[in-house]
């Protein structure tokens, strides 16, 4: 017999039933006879409020949800649980993490229509082919790579980050080209939807209980694409020709990173803060900290993460000053250091996350020996490549060649099982 197999649905004592705005009035006969016939009903204080008649347990729903799947776990032999949540339990709801902790062999979910398929019916757009993105209980930060270009966007809200403070956000990053259209109370008798430009977005006062859909114009620019943007694009101090990771040499650097979606990324003595904003651009999903210590070049860094809407931190600071308050990195760049190199890889070696990388831009065989030497001496494996290009350039009617100065790029890592050997030998000291 295949142990796999799904018992029926019938068999499981805890249910999670969707919940809309109207309440029991929009729930099947069948949902309605399972929270009649249950032992606990649990919820949301506003949920719990539909149904007033319950004769059994009421459990509200607050902060901690670890002490309520415990009490759950102590219920659930011997009382039928009924939980009660908004729209579609498995769209950013709670059902999800009752189904980590608890198991989703033991669940009976019976959704409802959720707040997005009810704004994009009274919008009348299709919506499988929208980009779905939640700031309900969570920051705003991000957001900027994360929907550029994208056609269409569904935002899941709070009281914090309510449509106002979209607008907003939008607006700081130039992102103009999007028009919204806002659903507040859907399924309720007084519910309302609006449309707005990002001007009236940044200014409306909404229903707490609403969903954000915006949509990109279709004469807007075309969206950036790709990666290795041209020095020109970016804002840079120009002592001769423009202080900052030449293309060539940031496009490889950045292959050497090797970054997922969610990485995240020191990015030490930033300069402009075009490897910020290119890492930013690869890891949307991140968390991206550019540290600059000479305060002239922050202006630039902060008018390219504008330009190329790309919401990293940019941190003021002589590193390793400030390195001890960041999470530990998947990957750190360091395009310059302040004479402190030795110590700045050991640091940030001791703080690499599994599998991560340090990579280092080199224009002297000084910091070359020293970069190698201290990887080394961290216990990482230290290779090296050396980049040399020439950019064309015209000459009468002709072109030639003007050189670009060799970069040596030094990429650091931890070799197969050499930190479990490292920690066995200190633990044998």
């Amino acid at each position: 017999m295949n142990s796999n197999i799904t018992t029926g649905a019938k068999n499981r004592n805890i249910r999670i039933i969707g919940v809309g705005e109207e309440g029991a009035a929009g729930l099947t006969a069948d949902s309605l006879q399972l929270i009649q016939e249950a032992d606990v009903l649990v919820g949301g204080e506003r949920l719990l409020q539909f149904f007033p008649a319950f004769a059994g347990e009421k459990i509200v729903i607050k902060s901690s949800l670890n002490d309520l799947v415990a009490k759950i776990k102590a219920l659930q032999d011997s009382h039928t649980i009924v939980v009660l949540a908004s729209g579609d339990p498995l769209f950013y709801g709670i059902a999800g993490y009752f189904a980590r902790k608890l198991g989703p062999d033991q669940l009976d979910i019976r959704p409802n229509l959720s707040s997005l398929q009810l704004a994009f019916a009274r919008l009348g757009e299709s919506w499988h082919d929208a980009v779905l993105e939640s700031v309900h209980g969570r920051p705003l930060k991000g957001l900027a790579q994360r929907i550029d270009g994208k056609a269409k966007v569904a935002l899941l809200t709070d009281e914090h980050n309510s449509p106002a403070a979209i607008g907003a956000y939008l607006q700081q990053f130039g992102m103009t080209e999007y028009d919204a259209y806002v659903a507040e109370k859907l399924g309720a008798a007084d519910e309302r939807a609006r449309h707005y430009t990002l001007d009236e977005l940044a200014a409306a006062e909404c229903s707490p209980l609403n969903v954000v859909i915006l949509l990109r114009r279709k004469d807007a620019p075309a969206p950036r694409k790709g990666f290795g943007f041209a020095d020109e694009e970016f804002h840079q101090r120009k002592p001769e020709k423009g202080l900052i990771t030449k293309r060539e040499v940031r496009a490889f650097s950045l292959s050497e990173l090797k970054l997922g979606d969610d990485s995240i990324v020191w990015d030490i003595g930033a300069g402009s803060g075009s490897v910020a904003v290119e890492c930013t651009r690869l890891a949307p999903r991140g968390q991206v900290f550019a540290i600059e210590k000479n305060e002239g070049d922050l202006v630039n860094i902060e008018a390219n993460r504008i330009k190329f809407r790309t919401d990293f931190t940019v941190l003021h600071a002589k590193a390793p000053a400030g390195l001890d308050e960041l999470p530990g990195p998947d990957a750190v760049f360091i395009g310059g250091s302040g004479g402190e190199l030795a110590q700045l890889i050991a640091l940030c070696a001791s703080r690499l996350r599994p599998e991560g990388r340090i990579v280092v831009n080199a224009a002297t065989i000084e910091t070359l020996h020293d970069s190698m030497k201290a990887m080394r001496d961290a216990g990482m494996d230290a290779s090296v490549t050396l980049l040399q290009t020439a950019r064309s350039k015209p000459i009468l009617n002709m072109t030639r060649f003007d050189g670009l100065n060799p970069i040596y790029v030094i990429t650091g890592q931890f070799i197969a099982g050499a930190e479990a050997e490292a920690e066995t030998a200190n633990g044998a000291e």
